[in-house]
């Protein structure tokens, strides 16, 4: 059926094809939605900060 040589080649595919599918599902499910928060949280202390600024610069008139 198989050459020892296709056997191996047959296993390396399934390995790096193996590899690729739980790297993918780890990026989608952990990497991509902590950074996707924490840019919200960063963008949210910004907003905050901004109107902190602009409600000091309008008392200290």
């Amino acid at each position: 059926m198989f050459d020892f040589d296709q056997y191996l080649g047959f296993l390396a595919f399934l390995a790096i094809f193996t590899l690729g599918f739980w790297l993918m599902i780890f990026l989608l499910t952990f990497v991509i939605p902590y950074w996707i928060g924490g840019s919200l949280i960063e963008w949210f202390k910004e907003m905050r900060a901004n109107k902190k600024a602009k409600r000091e610069e309008e008392l200290s008139y």
